[in-house]
């Protein structure tokens, strides 16, 4: 099934969503207000509104908004998280050594990065429309999908991680300790 927005097709949900919210975001940079650039790309006030200011999931998860200028905040784009991660300067420059054409292993080569890593951040990031690839909406992205801390099911001192102890003391699954919880412990949600 093809999806279609503004007369370019895309071949999953997703690409044409993301396309739909650049095209909001260049609609208010343009100068129209939520409510226009909302009924311009074809979503509600609502959609607009949770785009440019984020929200919080029935789960907890925080969603970043997709508007990062929108209230006048400022990343600190100079802060690296880890030198696992790709940082927002070599973005960049992934960025232009791929328009000037130079090869994933040239860019790969020059920035000290494997070239898988390279290929990736390209083909994971290319624009829908034309397959560009956009360093700041690939730092963004990237960002939002780095693991979050949570906190752990199964605490120290509580019933469940004593039983789940024992469980492991007796050399039994993980597997067969959770069916074992579930058949004796069937009304106890804390179990």
């Amino acid at each position: 099934m093809a999806y279609e927005f503004e007369g370019v097709q895309y071949g999953k949900l997703r690409d044409m969503q993301e396309a739909r919210r650049a095209r909001y975001v260049q609609l208010l940079e343009e100068g129209l207000n939520f409510t226009q650039a909302a009924h311009a790309v074809g979503v509600s006030k609502r959609t607009g509104k949770v785009w440019r200011n984020g929200r919080t999931r029935s789960n907890g998860r925080n969603e970043r908004p997709l508007v990062d200028w929108y209230g006048g905040r400022v990343k600190d784009s100079t802060t690296t998280v880890s030198s696992r991660y790709l940082s927002i300067d070599e973005r960049i420059e992934i960025a232009d050594l791929s328009r000037s054409g130079t090869s994933v292993r040239g860019i790969a080569r020059r920035l000290g990065r494997s070239a898988s890593t390279v290929s990736r951040e390209l083909r994971r990031n290319a624009h829908p429309a034309d397959g560009g690839y956009r360093p700041h909406r690939a730092d963004q992205l990237a960002a939002s999908r780095r693991p979050r801390p949570k906190r752990r099911k199964i605490r120290p001192g509580t019933d469940l991680y004593a039983y789940v102890a024992a469980g492991l003391r007796r050399h039994w699954s993980p597997e067969q300790i959770s069916n074992r919880l579930v058949r004796e412990y069937p009304d106890n949600d804390h179990m």
